[in-house]
């Protein structure tokens, strides 16, 4: 099923264009909207689960029209926000049970048997006994995916789901929502490039509440072969090579000087030495080409 974004826009009462005539086609698959902290990403996501209304625009996922119908999207729509809360003292299995039972799965072998393979499926059942409120972070975003796949849904949200998180923890989350995404229209919105490049077969770049671009990761770094330079240079060079290069992204090397990686489409002096781009590469060409325009 394909969810279809048409002219959606939303202003808030303090002025701010979370949203502009934003334009978006999603189809089967992991789908990663990436941008940084205030792009109108949350917006986005909050409008597409039902949870705000916006002043304009339309949402369709198949046949069902989201802002007329929204119990229609709701019965097969699965939403983990960016801070999911829980009831202290009450177990993961416990706590399954009453989300089961919410989204109306009456008979208590049927829920057991769901809550069965939901935590399975997000390595929690040894610690099915143990009270969320104690989960790590990480395993805190894994019960928010083991309680969104009760009702089997068939389109997935997920908001900045690994901001915070430790690595091992990441890799984890990123394992159970890979595997979902397999069979699922899964949404994973946020602002960390790593995650859209280890999870998604499509992607959009998002700012200003407006889409910038709309490509798979592979077409993002193959468009920019060629075209990105890298030199080594001293922390006092940085504010000239800005003035003159686009400088995409600098790194610390061993020796305190900086390492600058900078777009253009020949050498741009001799001492720059081309290499390959990478996702991080044409994000920033995104956002600064918007800056500029």
């Amino acid at each position: 099923m394909k969810l279809k974004i048409q002219q959606l826009s939303k202003t808030y009462a303090n002025g701010v264009h979370a949203l502009d005539q934003l334009n978006l086609e999603i189809s089967t698959g992991m789908f990663g909207l990436l941008g940084p902290n205030g792009a109108g990403k949350s917006t986005l996501m909050r409008t597409i689960a039902t949870l705000q209304q916006p002043d304009s625009g339309e949402i369709s996922f198949g046949d069902i029209s989201v802002l007329k119908d929204p119990m229609a999207l709701r019965r097969v729509l699965g939403y983990l926000p960016q801070s999911f809360g829980v009831y202290p003292k009450m177990s993961a299995e416990k706590l399954l049970d009453y989300f089961a039972i919410l989204k109306g799965i009456d008979s208590k072998k049927d829920r057991n048997t769901v809550i069965g393979e939901v935590l399975e499926l997000t390595n929690l059942h040894e610690v099915r006994k143990k009270s969320v409120s104690g989960y790590s972070g990480g395993m805190k975003q894994r019960f928010g995916i083991a309680q969104l796949l009760l009702n089997n849904p068939r389109l997935i949200i997920v908001d900045e789901p690994t901001a915070g998180l430790d690595p091992a923890e990441r890799n984890r989350f990123l394992n159970v929502i890979r595997e979902v995404g397999a069979t699922n229209t899964v949404i994973f919105s946020t602002h960390i490039v790593d995650d859209v490049k280890e999870l998604c077969t499509d992607m959009a770049i998002m700012n200003g509440g407006r889409i910038l671009q709309q490509l798979t990761p592979t077409e993002a770094t193959d468009r920019l072969t060629n075209k990105i330079w890298v030199k080594k240079i001293s922390r006092t060079e940085l504010n000239a090579h800005e003035k003159l290069h686009t400088v995409l992204s600098s790194g610390f090397n061993a020796d305190n000087s900086l390492e600058i990686r900078v777009y253009a489409e020949q050498q741009p002096e001799e001492d720059f030495v081309n290499t390959a781009p990478n996702l991080e590469d044409a994000y920033f060409i995104a956002l600064k080409s918007d800056s500029t325009s």
